[in-house]
Order: C-alpha cells, then structure tokens, then sequence
C-alpha cells in the first residue's frame, strides 16, 4: 500500500464567508499535503446546467486522518478532486478510501 502513496494532495477545505446579501462566498483553505494514493475507477460524461461534462472518478487512499468529509476536496495541481465518500477499509484507523470525482468542463 505504501508504495502506491506517490502523489502529494492537497486537502482542502471550505470557507464561507458571508457577502453581505444573505448569500455566501466560498473559497477554500489548504489543511494539510498528503502523500495518497490515486487511482482511476471510471470515466463518464454528464449535462448540468446545459453544459456537457466529462467527470472521471478515482479512489484516493491516505493514511487515516481524522475529520475528513465530503465537504473537502482534494488539489493535485490544476486538478480538483470532489470527495464523495469517506471510509476505514479495515476498521483499524490505519488508512482511508476516499471515493472523489474529477470533473472538467
């Protein structure tokens, strides 16, 4: 497992801040760099708000840390990972799947 840890992610979390209007705006504070590793489950393509994207998914693994959510995201240089799912494959809190989506417009 170690072995495959090669890539150095980002994990990044939001920030709201409110604009004034009763609306927010959301930028992103890095938490921590990461050595993980990424791996490509599917690709596949999708229509939100009549634009065409092209979304890959990927599963990320990292050695466990506390506090990651679906809220957070991952940054591997231009490349924005979503999380979608967080889980302990072996319950022992050594590492984390973390199941993100890649998308590009």
């Amino acid at each position: 497992m170690i072995g495959a840890m090669r890539h150095r992610l980002v994990l990044e979390t939001p920030v709201d801040t409110p604009d004034g209007a009763g609306g927010a705006s959301r930028t992103w504070s890095a938490v921590a760099t990461l050595w993980a590793g990424l791996r490509p489950l599917n690709a596949g393509e999708r229509v939100d708000a009549d634009a065409q994207e092209h979304s890959i998914t990927h599963r990320v693994l990292v050695r466990w840390r506390d506090g990651v959510s679906a809220e957070d995201r991952f940054v591997l240089g231009a490349r924005i990972f979503e999380i979608r799912s967080v889980s302990d494959p072996d319950e022992r809190q050594r590492y984390l799947n973390i199941d993100v989506e890649e998308v590009s417009r």
